[in-house]
């Protein structure tokens, strides 16, 4: 196995819980013919010198999930280009999902804590570009100026999109209690996030209400399967870098919809590699809602050009072997 380190600048910095970040570095990871990507992300996975040691010694396990993740797609786009399917394919059949794996994948376009204005013409501008899920980020404001904002996304969106919030955990109950009110009146599917990450069982209280209750940043300090003992949530967000790689996440994805839980594919804004192994993960699953997969724009430079781009809310999962064609570069030290 060969691993390769590199790192990435973000369009913009990104505020996350555990800091300001303004790069995503990490290793490409080379084994049997095939290609993985082991980005940690800080609050979410293991560090990165952590990663690397666990990669090194070839035993990335639970406690290094990034690793397990970078090890676990090039042994399975190797398996997958040796027996010339798609990636998706391989992982649809391990998975035991009985459908084909879908040849295009619906994303949602994420708004951020913009002005009331600024929000409502980035919900419009994402519905004109073709966009039939919006996400507005929520929380880093005053709770009365986020109603006004949910208002003017609805009145810009009207009925051509799906809308869904995102609070990052930032509420405490009582704001959350008011906030998913609201969303319930003006129709959002789901709020991501309310309460903080560590409180994920007191998101079972919340539930009911009208709209759904997503659980993402949870998912970094509770495992599925007690977020789903709790009955904690009705959507899952499915990172595979944190969660330790596809396998793992089409796992998580098939115990929670047998609870009734749905999920959704997203990413810890990863390169190339990793994100068009989340593209495969998420056609993997039967009628996928749309995933949060529209993250190559986050990044001011990549490993590759991105073979698959965004297209009218879509992203076409790329022809060819394993993670399709495109990436032949890469397969090269």
């Amino acid at each position: 196995m060969g691993i390769e380190r590199f790192s990435v600048e973000l369009a913009r910095p990104l505020d996350t819980a555990a800091g300001t970040i303004d790069s995503r570095t990490g290793f490409l990871v080379r084994t049997d013919g095939g290609l993985g990507e082991a980005t940690p992300l800080p609050g979410w996975t293991e560090s990165l010198d952590e990663c690397r040691a666990a990669l090194e010694r070839g035993t990335p396990d639970d406690s290094t999930p990034a690793a397990r993740h970078g090890v676990s797609l090039a042994r399975t786009d190797a398996a997958a280009r040796e027996s010339g399917e798609r990636l998706c394919d391989t992982l649809a059949a391990d998975a035991g999902f009985a459908d084909p794996a879908a040849d295009a994948v619906p994303v949602n376009a994420t708004v951020g804590d913009g002005s009331v204005a600024e929000t409502a013409d980035a919900v419009r501008t994402a519905v004109e570009e073709g966009y039939d899920c919006v996400k507005v980020k929520v929380g880093a404001r005053s709770p009365e100026t986020d109603e006004e904002r949910l208002r003017a996304a609805r009145d810009a969106a009207g009925d051509a999109a799906e809308l869904r919030a995102d609070a990052n955990g930032a509420w405490d109950a009582a704001t959350a209690e008011r906030m998913l009110d609201v969303a319930a009146e003006l129709d959002f599917s789901y709020v991501e996030q309310p309460l903080p990450a560590e409180r994920a069982s007191d998101h079972a209280a919340l539930r009911g209400r009208g709209v759904g209750v997503a659980l993402d940043e949870s998912l970094s300090t509770t495992s599925v399967s007690a977020v789903l003992d709790a009955d904690a949530a009705d959507v899952l967000v499915c990172k595979p870098m944190s969660l330790g790689g596809p396998d793992r996440t089409l796992a998580a994805v098939r115990r929670a919809r047998e609870a009734g839980v749905e999920c959704v594919v997203t990413t810890t804004i990863d390169a190339v590699v990793a994100r068009l192994g989340a593209v495969h993960v998420a056609a993997a699953v039967p009628d996928v809602p749309a995933c949060g997969l529209a993250t190559g724009s986050m990044l001011a430079s990549d490993l590759a050009p991105d073979p698959a781009p965004v297209s009218e809310g879509r992203i076409e999962v790329p022809e060819g072997p394993g993670l399709g064609d495109g990436l032949e570069q890469l397969y090269r030290p």
